[in-house]
């Protein structure tokens, strides 16, 4: 797995806090997406009493969420607060004075600030490519997952807005760009945080715009902006956006610019203890190294 760059993640709540207003109506990827994954919610057998919507942003699964499983508690977690704020309105009022509303949380994806053991169903949509360690995420997503629990998530891979970075690396060689996990990765590290059954596929998306503002326009309406630490401090300049412009002009197709997003959908489990033949737990014991005896 490649090195990615770090994130400022103060950057990232900003950016997120201010878009909080704009991000529904720019954001048609990550409902689609979040429509999408709901989906293959219905094609897995689980009933949970406790969800964690990891990475709510406005809230556009909470609805789906608390119809497919009404008897579920809903705790929705976001970096944002702009955003838990808005997540707040998905729901009417008579819902939140019945308490069928979502529990709003304001924390990190790599810092979960939920007791072990307390979900059994984990949703994450289009979030966790804002995480710095990929692996520490899912260590903290795992051990907050009860036994048998399911985790169920979406995130970019790297052809993602493959086009912006080509125009953006024809200019100058900064980075301009958050980077982004290969799919094969993210089985591999769901196993190493101790998850089962990892399943992991990939589908391609591409946008259309008539022109790059159109598209730079979108990712600043949804907060999806460059948060990099190593990012190149300051505007980069009319001359460096000119030549950007410029240099994406190669990439257009019958009159329109694609921009194309690679969309890793993967679930897996937190697994059950093993079990004897009377139902006890099977606690392994490793051994420490040889023993002398006197």
């Amino acid at each position: 797995m490649s090195e990615r760059p770090l994130l400022d993640k103060q950057s990232v709540r900003r950016s997120f806090d201010r878009a909080a207003i704009t991000y529904d109506a720019a954001a048609v990827l990550q409902h689609e997406v979040a429509k999408r994954g709901l989906e293959r919610l219905d094609l897995i057998r689980h009933q949970p009493a406790c969800i964690l919507d990891a990475g709510c942003g406005t809230g556009n699964a909470l609805r789906g969420l608390s119809q497919r499983y009404r008897r579920s508690r809903v705790v929705a977690l976001d970096l944002a607060p702009a955003m838990l704020r808005q997540a707040h309105s998905q729901f009417n009022w008579w819902q939140h004075l019945l308490g069928r509303s979502a529990q709003l949380v304001c924390g990190d994806l790599e810092s979960l600030p939920l007791a072990s053991a307390s979900m059994d169903l984990i949703w994450s949509n289009l979030a966790l490519q804002w995480v710095n360690g990929l692996p520490q995420a899912f260590n903290e997503m795992c051990r907050v997952l009860a036994p048998g629990g399911l985790l169920m998530l979406t995130t970019l891979g790297p052809d993602t807005l493959k086009e912006l970075w080509a125009a953006q690396h024809a200019v100058d060689d900064h980075s301009h760009m958050s980077g982004f996990v290969d799919m094969h990765d993210i089985g591999d590290l769901l196993v190493d945080a101790g998850f089962a059954d990892p399943v992991v596929d990939m589908e391609v998306f591409t946008l259309t715009y008539p022109d790059v503002m159109s598209l730079m326009r979108d990712l600043k309406a949804i907060g999806a902006h460059n948060a990099a630490s190593d990012r190149p401090l300051g505007l980069s300049g009319k001359a460096w956006l000119a030549a950007t412009i410029a240099a994406y002009e190669a990439a257009r197709v019958n009159g329109l610019l694609p921009a194309t997003y690679e969309v890793i959908y993967a679930h897996a489990w937190a697994p059950l203890p093993r079990l004897g033949p009377k139902g006890r737990p099977i606690i392994p014991i490793t051994p420490m190294g040889k023993q002398s005896w006197p």
